[in-house]
């Protein structure tokens, strides 16, 4: 075996909060300033410096004056976060300038598509122009610091918030993250438009038993560092500020907690010397959990395990002073929280500019060029599942079409969860993008049925009335005031047209936190009406809205054609419209593998390959009446035209633990249009001291080829990063053999083969 230990650079985590490298004498400056303020502050100023509040109650605002507050958060507007800020820089003792907090999880007044539509894209460098977009509206409105990305990797759709991240593969989840985070910060972290991020929910929050929010994780120390680490370890190389600590215990030590994961890894192994802050109430919730008798063994517990500042709960601003007095928490490590939550105010110059101009939300808010970034979001997104016959794009010479479905009309449900600031009204429908883009021709809208049944909600097993939807997003039946809801009426609609565009999905408050589903059919009578329609004999464009994959065996059977939109945000009509009618081409990818059934869960590409992988009879790992393999595969997406892989080649055959493996392989587009593939390279370790995944994602490209074009590609690898963990979690490069396969999707693909050596 190689044995390599896997090294991260000190200087990546030399500011601990900041993506950029300030000169010596600056770090030196900020420090001296630091030390001043430590010196003048009381125990009870300093427990201020590591609480936030939610709200700017006139409680909070006392405290405030008091210097008893370091952070607010859900305080929204220039007016609302100047007055509070004027407050800590003007009357409290020593002036120290607020932090103001916000989910800005897809967007903020501009609302992107939800983060797991984005990383379908496959394309890191527009996720990080819209979380730009994102940072300069949040930060109009006086946000400085964003609760995302989340970069939790997620394997069962059951989970609410499989919808806030980027899929099952912790490669793309890592690669996604990187580049949220760069957007957030930029260049400057002390730059206006700049926000904070927070890398969350640290760790293995989608690990969650059953798919329930708030549920236990119990995995190994080895699926721990290989699947859920590796995207907060990117996200903190690319500069991420902060992180934030999860909701449920892992391996039976909640994550507030957590020493192992929060001090010997995060800060011993990774070197990482930002701001850890807790979950929403959840270091009081330490009591709730079993592991702490009162809120003051809360405190001490979450304090001296490595979170820094706590959420919501007031926990440290009221037990932290007698803790300390009491010597349960050392003065030093107090000091040492303060200093993170200090350093990372002055490198976000709160100190220079701790105010908002207020006008700058009349220019930096749904701007025209905000709106460009998220209608191309949004056309990147989409995932073409089924095209039979080159149905689509359709003529936009098409004389009638019948426009169908509870979210045809819906301006409310195109947002999605965790809308930020966002406002329905200024979401664009399906219907109308499609009335707009054919003036001429005949439209007949039908919403079918309604989006949900009454209560249909608590499928998750919970009781009570359902609580009315959120103020951002409206109603789930906002969409197609006094138009007729009957499957009746939509066949008609069907019958008269050329083609039938029907909408359906999930309600977005399906989705997000505390939203787990134990099913995944369309809700209400959607599916009644989707086999009525097709009923009629002719094409149907089925686009799905939702935060998870659904059940659509079914519809796979049965309709023409099918997109996976996801929630495509604000600008969601337009960029529906323009992959449908061809003025723009699909080219998004699944981020995670799409289900058959829900009884295939977990059903993820990177398995084991097991002892028995495969057999004629019925001793293998499988189902007895149901296949293994996932309806479409991890990767997967559809073009307007087809591509052809050859001529791979390994450039390396062999290398050695200081090595790169560099592989090409030809692309050829063999349509007649302009298309752009995802090509994704997978490797393999044949044999390794424990059992590896039967393929790895180890780097993709974005290639837009003219018909007829051929393009070689190339990939490099660094050997450290073809590693893995031994049964000691020691980090190896076993020698061997290794597969190498560059494919469009997780079952594809064109393969090779080359060796590791000692050297």
């Amino acid at each position: 075996m190689i044995q390599v230990r896997r090294v991260v650079s000190p200087v990546v985590f030399l500011l601990g909060v900041c993506s950029f490298v300030l000169p010596q004498s600056t770090n030196d400056a900020i420090e001296r300033r630091i030390d001043a303020l430590l010196q003048q502050m009381t125990v009870q100023e300093k427990a201020g410096q590591v609480t936030l509040n939610d709200g700017d109650s006139l409680e909070v605002l006392e405290r405030v004056k008091e210097g008893q507050v370091g952070a607010l958060l859900n305080v929204l507007g220039a007016e609302k976060t100047n007055a509070a800020q004027r407050l800590a820089v003007e009357q409290s003792r020593l002036k120290i300038p607020l932090l103001f907090g916000f989910d800005v999880i897809h967007g903020f007044r501009t609302v992107f598509p939800v983060p797991i539509a984005s990383a379908s894209s496959f394309d890191p460098q527009l996720i990080e122009q819209a979380e730009r977009v994102a940072a300069k509206e949040a930060t109009a409105a006086g946000i400085k610091w964003a609760y995302a990305p989340m970069v939790d990797v997620a394997r069962d759709p059951r989970w609410g918030r499989i919808v806030e991240g980027a899929g099952e593969d912790p490669y793309l989840g890592g690669v996604v993250g990187a580049a949220r985070v760069r957007g957030f910060q930029g260049q400057n972290l002390g730059d206006p438009q700049s926000l904070v991020a927070c890398v969350k929910h640290y760790a293995a929050y989608g690990a969650v038993e059953g798919g329930r929010e708030y549920n236990t994780a119990d995995i190994s120390e080895q699926t721990l560092r290989e699947v859920y680490l590796p995207p907060f370890h990117a996200g903190l190389e690319a500069g991420g500020a902060t992180v934030m600590a999860a909701f449920q215990d892992l391996n039976g030590v909640p994550a507030s907690a957590n020493r192992h994961t929060l001090t010997d890894i995060l800060r011993g192994e990774w070197g990482f010397n930002g701001l850890v802050v807790s979950d929403y109430n959840s270091v009081r919730e330490l009591t709730i959990h079993g592991v702490a008798r009162d809120e003051a063994e809360a405190a001490q517990m979450a304090f001296t395990a490595g979170v820094d500042m706590s959420m919501a709960d007031g926990v440290y601003g009221k037990q932290l002073p007698a803790l300390v007095e009491s010597g349960k928490v050392p003065r030093s490590v107090l000091d040492e929280a303060v200093r993170r939550v200090l350093r990372l105010k002055f490198k976000a110059g709160l100190f220079e500019h701790p105010y908002t101009d207020p006008k700058r939300a009349q220019a930096d808010i749904l701007s025209p060029e905000n709106l460009a970034v998220a209608r191309r979001m949004a056309q990147e997104s989409m995932v073409l599942l089924k095209n039979d016959k080159d149905l689509l794009p359709l003529d936009k010479g098409a004389k009638t079409i019948a426009v169908i479905g509870p979210l045809a009309d819906d301006k409310a449900n195109q947002l999605g969860s965790w809308v930020a600031n966002g406002a329905a009204r200024d979401a664009v429908t399906p219907l109308e993008a499609i009335k707009a883009k054919l003036p001429n021709a005949r439209i007949l809208p039908s919403p079918g049925t309604d989006l949900e049944l009454s209560g249909q909600h608590y499928d998750s097993g919970a009781t009570g009335a359902a609580p009315a939807p959120s103020s951002a997003t409206g109603a789930v039946r906002s969409g197609g005031a006094n138009r007729p809801r009957s499957i009746e009426d939509a066949v008609t609609a069907a019958q008269k047209a050329d083609v039938a565009i029907i909408f359906l999905g999930e309600p977005s408050n399906y989705t997000g936190e505390a939203s787990a589903r134990s099913t995944f059919e369309l809700p209400g009578e959607q599916q009644k009406l989707l086999e009525a329609v097709a009923a009629t004999g002719k094409p149907v464009v089925l686009v799905l809205e939702s935060g998870r994959p659904l059940d659509i065996r079914w519809a796979n059977e049965h309709a023409s054609t099918i997109i996976q939109a996801w929630y495509p945000g604000s600008q969601a009509g337009n960029a529906i419209a323009d992959v449908i009618f061809g003025d723009a081409s699909p080219s998004a990818r699944l981020p995670i593998s799409w289900p058959r059934s829900i009884g295939q869960i977990p059903v993820y590409y990177d398995h084991k390959n097991t002892g028995r992988p495969s057999s004629p009879d019925r001793w293998h790992t499988g189902y007895q009446f149901e296949s293994k393999d996932p309806l479409f595969p991890f990767g997967y997406g559809l073009t307007y035209t087809q591509f052809k892989y050859g001529s791979l080649r390994v450039e390396t055959p062999t290398i050695s633990s200081t090595g790169t493996l560099r592989v090409t392989a030809q692309v050829q587009n063999e349509g007649k249009r302009v298309g752009t593939e995802v090509v994704q390279l997978y490797l393999h370790d044949r044999i390794a001291p424990t059992s590896r995944p039967v393929r790895e994602l180890k780097g993709f490209l974005r290639v837009t080829l003219t018909p007829g074009e051929r393009k070689n590609v190339e990939f490099s690898v660094g050997a450290n990063d073809l590693g893995s963990y031994d049964a000691n979690m020691a980090w190896i490069v076993p020698e061997g053999t290794y597969d190498v396969w560059v494919a469009p999707n997780a079952l594809e693909g064109v393969q090779g083969t080359f060796q590791v050596e000692v050297k």
